[in-house]
């Protein structure tokens, strides 16, 4: 066994008995370093959380990537553009594609005996994939739309049903501004919540084929395509790979189809997301700084400690470097016993928060009730990886007082 590690296996021992007198600022040192991964691995985590939850419940309504008429209309009356496209063949078979899927919109007045609201009928067809609603609805059940039979069931919000006074079950009367104008009856199969306010008092869900009969459109005719993609970090990469496919054209009886995602068509949401970051790292640094000043405080004190030690191995020919090692052994077990206990408390305070969602939050103004939580083994080994390399890092100069200790002083040091 090396010199150096024996050494410091003896001292690590000493201490473990209490026989040190260091052993308080150790215990101090080892809390400052649990306290701090634990506040980052809680930053993190619930940032991290709070990402996904935002970019899921905005994708759920708006899909990743749109691709509409190149019209630059920004109102729910759209040009239709037909559901048969070439581009659709190239892209289906893209392994990070999730699921393409068509959609309608139109605007319209919801009418009850006592009120009114002025929302946004969303048409879907077969394809359209439930997965996001279903985990948010709260009541009833979603309807499941017939190529060849209409159906009358809706998916409709809390919000607007709370507005409205109205219930799963329910039927109402929809009224449609346009020459001549006209109206539907829908009868309520399902409610959902999403928390997203400004969405959920704006959409509820049809079948496609009331707004093409509304609109007078053919049975091929749509508003537009949306596309999920698996991996959300790839948003950009993948709407280029949709541009690309479509190409451009230029021929005047042919559609110009334009392609957007959903940090363009809602920059306000991701770019607050994307200050988030900033925190974060701002609370990274803070963390990492007081655990790694915590850890100098403890090495001085460990070299004043031992520096009769110190003399002595100087005076039987030993070399500065294997002193520093025998003391940044010592400190890399302290790191490592408070990076252990840091997991543990960040970790379960985690998944408390997860399982019970004790923490809430206000809806209206962070779009979740309660504080999400993200728990990723890449994001745990990173930070629990980097902070004993950076402690460890802000060790290396306190280390070199070793070298100024003179044996014989350090021999008579009492």
């Amino acid at each position: 066994m090396r010199t150096d590690l024996f050494i410091a296996r003896r001292l690590i021992k000493d201490r473990r008995e209490g026989t040190s007198f260091s052993r308080p600022i150790n215990i101090i040192s080892i809390t400052g370093i649990a306290l701090g991964l634990a506040v980052m691995i809680l930053a993190v985590s619930i940032l991290t959380g709070f990402k996904q939850e935002i970019r899921k419940k905005v994708s759920g309504f708006g899909a990743h990537i749109q691709v509409t008429n190149f019209d630059d209309n920004m109102s729910y009356e759209t040009v239709p553009i037909n559901s048969h496209q070439e581009f659709i063949k190239k892209i289906e078979g893209n392994t990070s594609i999730h699921n393409i899927q068509v959609y309608a919109t139109k605007a319209g007045i919801i009418k009850t005996e006592d009120n009114m609201q002025g929302v946004v009928l969303k048409g879907i067809g077969s394809d359209y994939d439930w997965s996001f609603f279903k985990s948010n609805l709260i009541e009833g059940e979603v309807f499941y739309p017939n190529d060849s039979v209409r159906s009358n069931s809706v998916v409709i919000s809390k919000k607007i049903a709370d507005m409205l006074n109205l219930k799963c079950g329910d039927s109402f009367s929809m009224f449609f501004i346009q020459d001549p104008p006209r109206s539907r009856k829908f009868t309520i199969t399902g409610v959902y919540e999403t928390s997203l306010e400004e969405f959920d008092k704006t959409y509820l869900f049809c079948d496609i084929n009331h707004i093409r009969r509304l609109n007078g459109w053919d049975d091929d005719m749509i508003s537009g395509f949306e596309i999920f993609i698996k991996d959300f970090n790839r948003l950009d990469e993948m709407t280029d790979v949709v541009r690309d496919a479509i190409g451009y054209r230029i021929e005047k009886d042919e559609e110009r189809l334009k392609v957007t995602n959903i940090a363009i068509k809602y920059p306000q949401i991701f770019d607050w997301l994307g200050f988030q970051d900033t925190n974060v790292i701002i609370i990274l640094t803070l963390m990492i700084l007081v655990a790694g000043f915590n850890m100098i405080s403890g090495l001085l004190i460990l070299i004043l400690e031992k520096t009769n030690m110190i003399g002595v191995l100087k005076a039987l020919g030993s070399g500065n470097k294997m002193i520093r090692n025998v003391f940044l052994y010592q400190a890399a077990w302290l790191i490592s016993k408070g990076l252990f206990w840091g997991n543990i408390i960040g970790i379960g305070l985690a998944l408390l928060q997860q399982q019970t969602n004790i923490i809430p939050l206000d809806p209206a103004s962070y779009y979740l009730k309660s504080v999400p939580i993200n728990l990723d083994l890449t994001y745990l080994i990173l930070l629990n990886a980097g902070t004993m390399a950076a402690i460890v890092l802000m060790l290396l100069v306190p280390s070199q007082l070793i070298a100024r200790i003179t044996p014989v002083k350090a021999i008579r040091y009492d």
